[in-house]
């Protein structure tokens, strides 16, 4: 029986799935360096995900996502990289600190929020223009504290 997975049980369905597209076979203490976390914690966290049908994983052997593991793991990675994208493609957030905010905020996002986030992604970052006028001056604004008034003037008259 498959109950609502918490933060952290995601966490070790997305590093189980990320290790599974580097190296053929997984084990605990690939996931254990991963994480950041002692492999008594990743064994204690598999046991659960078996429980909950997420993950195989025979005593001292190789972890493999089930089909309900993977679908779980590919929606967490998906939220984490449209989180990722809008806050260090739009907001110009340092790579390192938008991925620490994406893996964290990841397990918030609703999926109504996160799909108007992913269109809206998508929309900026496929401008046929390029960037914007409007991130342009939050950018500035961002930036000085103030509106740059060249931008604003390019703004209004976009908009005739």
């Amino acid at each position: 029986m498959i109950s609502e997975q918490t933060a952290s049980m995601e966490d070790y369905l997305e590093a189980i799935a990320k290790l599974r597209e580097e190296e053929p076979e997984v084990r605990v203490t690939q996931i254990s360096k991963r994480l950041g976390v002692k492999k008594p914690s990743v064994t204690a966290a598999l046991h659960k995900l078996s429980e909950d049908g997420l993950v195989q994983h025979p005593r001292y052997g190789t972890v493999e996502l089930t089909r309900q593991g993977q679908r779980i793991a590919g929606e967490v990675m998906r939220r984490h990289e449209v989180l990722f994208r809008f806050l260090s493609e739009i907001l110009g957030i340092d790579q390192g600190i938008a991925q620490e905010d994406a893996c964290n905020m990841e397990h918030l996002l609703s999926p109504t929020s996160l799909e108007k986030l992913a269109k809206f992604v998508e929309f900026v970052l496929t401008c046929p223009k390029g960037e914007p006028a409007w991130l342009e001056a939050f950018n500035y604004y961002f930036e000085h504290g103030e509106r740059d008034q060249e931008i604003v003037a390019r703004c209004l008259g976009e908009e005739s």
